[in-house]
């Protein structure tokens, strides 16, 4: 296929209703059918236009409950509500006698993915089903707002041809993929709009401030949550997605405003291998459909180049593994109603006419190859059935943290995956798997290529370039241990899970209660323990004591509650440890004694002391959104302890003293200066908590708060090249996010609660620390072969020895923790969250000898 297709007469086609003269809905529409005067438009609605202004989240919603009050052709339904409670909503379209029959069409539909009853099914009287869905960047509007014409044109138009489109197909319509973001735009763009146009990119309109509409409520791009599911948005999706397995998805986006036009395939040597190549080739068939389309408006596009299908978490990409063609669209953005571009003026009201045509021209395509579309599906799931025979499953399964199981276990089954409890203990690899805690995935399942995307740990690509993340195994992600295993004795397939409840339990005479560390919740509690005024204590080495009658063993990080230094009775002690061993899935032991057998005594100044974490997040321009988005939700949605957010413009007024923790979270902190560096500096000097992530370190290098040695990135310096091959040779140097392990010294406070001596860890960045001299100062070491999963070049791969991951500093009484890579990576990387949190709760009681100096 032709990468770029023919240029009209002009580009006039740009500066069509810049002006904001009075739009017509024949702009948008076919004049080829009559509409309905049933149905209201969106401008008798609104009483303006679509592309005039653009439509608020609440709008939208509010005209599609509309036109479904009074269409008998759709189905309006929410299917998940936002972190801002707003709905996200899908509708169901297709014609009357479908609608009578929708349940069967639905379970016929879901036959096409079972091998064992997809044989019976006649596709050529079945209806394809299309997934039209928009804008889940809120601050890539054009989709969102085609969905307003999408509505209507489906609601209202009369005719053979759309009777026969209606009955060929089940039309899924997603408006808007995120609502909180897509709210948060509109009222920038329309606030900020100007009676008369002003198309200067330099104005405000268009130039949003920090963070922008792109994200969720908490900073999240939720174009990377549709495999793992962290967010009640992409929760509610998949949950449908799975309930219709859809033959197209579509995923309108947009891009930047010298661009033109794009629509998948994309670029095919960064296609993920388990994706099929008819998926692929189906992609190019329909491909011709837009393409026809666009050469109709004499709109410029391209195709097979920059963007890729290699991470199953992006929406285009998700259902290409899953009998179902993914297709991206995107289109040059105006941002706000008009811009000056390169290719002329570039009017909101062209961008959504692009949109709505290659909606329309989606649903051509579907029902032109409604059966060959269907065939795929049936075909794809009848091979997975044949190569998954005698396959490999995985066993899984942590016997010291059942919070982390459930919280992998709910995402395997949110992604229909069948699991199935262990019945007997086993070992496997030098690892043992008990029946209690272990759980078995097998091979001969529908959802086979899925699990391997989710668990496979590749190093090797036929390209160097990502536009997103080259590895993301799931099992990696939680530090969770798994083997490969073709067969198990297992239990019943679980259908669904209960959040793990723990217990108090030991002596009833009680001198103090302990728990372990280890459990993903125990930071939920101890901060709600000292936010109600607990004494508490961890502990610093390991310890014995007799539990009715029995040794047990307690490790480094132990958190001790002695009852003694309370305030409360015994009565509401116990209380809130039953409350909170319940809620959290802790087991909480209560001790008679203070006096051990083996190990310290709980009087031991071993037992330091636990503080209240007072945490700033330190946020604004230059900031990555992303990374402050991924500390804020960790906080506030799992532990109910939010940091207070503190834009950098604001920095010079803060009082730092009122904090005992600052987190830099990636990005530069360019914007903190004067008075506020130095109020920073003195703020660490007595004895704050500083912990700077990624990008952050150079910059807190760079500005004396750290002391570590940064490693170069070494530059192409190897004879003359091709001037074509500087961009590929670039960004081949990224990293874009690959695993890598580290060795952690375990007997340090930032590695409490880890049973293991070495972890993965997630990186995507290219900041490289040096291992310190100070023995004691480098707890996260990477491995001297490191790379787990994921594509890294040969120049990068140098880089990872003798380097260290974590490097703790010291200036004054205060500590600066470095971590050069993301800790809590996009929600979803459960494993390394537990260093992060150990950074808030103990860096205060790392010893000062076992650090850098910043004055070294």
């Amino acid at each position: 296929m032709k990468k770029i297709l023919f240029l009209v007469s002009s580009l006039l086609t740009f500066l069509d209703a810049h002006s904001q003269e009075k739009l017509s809905l024949s702009y948008y529409l076919p004049q080829n059918v009559s509409y309905s005067s049933e149905i209201p438009t969106p401008e008798s609605f609104f009483s303006w236009q679509v592309g005039e202004w653009h439509v608020s989240h609440d709008q939208l919603v509010s005209y599609i409950r509309e036109v479904d009050r009074i269409s008998d052709r759709m189905t309006m339904e929410i299917y998940a509500r936002s972190y801002e409670g707003r709905p996200s909503i899908l509708l169901t379209v297709t014609g009357a006698s479908n609608r009578t029959n929708l349940d069967k069409i639905k379970s016929d539909h879901l036959k096409l993915s079972d091998a064992s009853q997809s044989g019976s099914l006649d596709v050529s009287r079945m209806p394809a089903v299309v997934w039209i869905g928009a804008s889940v960047h809120g601050n890539e509007p054009s989709g969102s707002n085609a969905m307003l014409l999408l509505t209507y044109y489906l609601a209202a138009a009369q005719g053979p041809s759309i009777d026969s489109l209606l009955n060929e197909t089940v039309i899924l319509v997603d408006p808007a993929f995120n609502p909180d973001g897509l709210q948060r735009f509109s009222h920038w763009a329309n606030t900020n709009k100007s009676k008369t146009l002003m198309t200067d990119p330099s104005s405000r309109e268009f130039n949003e401030t920090w963070p922008g509409g792109r994200f969720n409520h908490y900073w999240f791009d939720l174009n990377r949550d549709w495999l793992y599911v962290q967010h009640p948005e992409s929760k509610g999706r998949a949950t449908k997605f799975q309930e219709w397995k859809p033959n197209i998805l579509t995923d309108h986006h947009e891009m930047g405003a010298n661009s033109t036009f794009f629509f998948q395939p994309g670029v095919q040597s960064r296609v993920h291998p388990l994706t099929p190549k008819l998926n692929q080739e189906l992609t190019q068939k329909i491909g011709t459909f837009h393409a026809k389309a666009l050469d109709k408006l004499g709109s410029l596009y391209f195709t097979e180049e920059n963007y890729d299908d290699f991470y199953y978490g992006k929406g285009s990409t998700y259902p290409d593994v899953q009998g179902c063609v993914g297709i991206l669209f995107e289109q040059a953005s105006s941002r706000g109603h008009a811009q000056e571009t390169v290719n002329g003026v570039l009017s909101f009201p062209f961008t959504i006419r692009n949109q709505f045509t290659t909606m329309q021209s989606t649903l051509a395509a579907a029902r032109s190859l409604r059966t060959d579309l269907l065939n795929f599906q049936r075909d794809l799931y009848r091979s997975v059935a044949n190569e998954s025979k005698g396959a490999s499953g995985y066993i899984f399964g942590s016997q010291y943290d059942k919070a982390r199981n459930y919280e992998m276990l709910r995402i395997l089954l949110q992604q229909k995956v069948e699991v199935y409890p262990l019945k007997n203990t086993v070992s496997i690899e030098g690892k043992t798997f008990a029946s209690e805690t272990s759980y078995f995935i097998p091979a001969n399942q529908p959802q086979y290529r899925l699990i391997k995307a989710m668990f496979e740990k590749r190093t090797t690509f036929e390209d160097s370039l990502f536009y997103d993340i080259s590895a993301f195994s799931l099992p990696l992600a939680f530090n969770m241990p798994y083997a490969e295993a073709k067969t198990a004795s297992v239990g019943e397939k679980l259908t669904s899970i209960s959040f793990p409840e723990g217990n108090v339990i030991g002596d009833k005479t009680v001198y103090g209660y302990a728990f372990a560390w280890d459990n993903y919740y125990a930071p939920r509690t101890i901060n709600e323990l000292l936010k109600k005024g607990y004494q508490i204590r961890v502990a610093t080495k390991p310890f014995t004591s007799v539990i009715e009658g029995k040794t047990e063993t307690f490790d480094y990080g132990t958190i001790l509650i002695p009852v003694g230094l309370q305030n409360q009775s015994q009565e509401a002690i116990l209380a809130d440890m039953q409350a909170f061993a319940k809620r959290d899935g802790l087991n909480i032991t209560g001790i008679s004694t203070g006096l051990t057998p083996t190990g310290i005594d709980f009087g031991s100044s071993n037992f330091a002391v636990v503080t209240d974490p007072k945490a700033m997040l330190l946020v604004g321009i230059g900031v990555t959104a992303t990374d402050a988005g991924e500390v804020w939700h960790l906080l506030d949605q799992r532990y109910n302890m939010p940091p207070a957010i503190v834009d950098l413009s604001y920095s010079n007024r803060v009082d730092f003293d009122k904090y005992n923790t600052i987190i830099l979270s990636g990005g530069n902190y360019n914007g903190l200066t004067g008075n506020a560096l130095s109020n920073l500096k003195r703020w660490v000097q007595n004895g704050g908590t500083l912990v700077a992530m990624s990008e952050a370190i150079p910059w807190a290098v760079s500005n004396g708060l750290a002391n570590v040695k940064l490693k170069k990135i070494p530059s192409d310096s190897t004879g003359n090249k091709p001037y074509v091959f500087l961009d590929e040779y670039t960004r081949a140097q990224e990293i874009v996010g690959s695993i890598f392990q580290i060795r952690l010294d375990r007997s340090h406070p930032l590695a409490f609660g880890y049973k293991e001596e070495t972890i993965p860890v997630f990186k995507d960045n290219t900041v490289f620390m040096e291992k310190a001299k100070n023995p004691y100062a480098t707890p996260g070491q990477y491995t001297v072969n490191p790379l787990l999963s994921g594509y890294i070049s040969k120049q990068n791969l140098k880089q990872f020895s003798n380097a260290g991951s974590i490097v703790v500093n010291s200036s004054g009484s205060g500590k600066i923790i470095l971590f050069d890579d993301n800790p809590n990576f996009r929600a979803f990387w459960f494993g390394t969250n537990k260093l992060f949190m150990n950074a808030l709760f103990f860096g205060r009681i790392i010893n000062n000898t076992a650090t850098v100096r910043t004055e070294e």
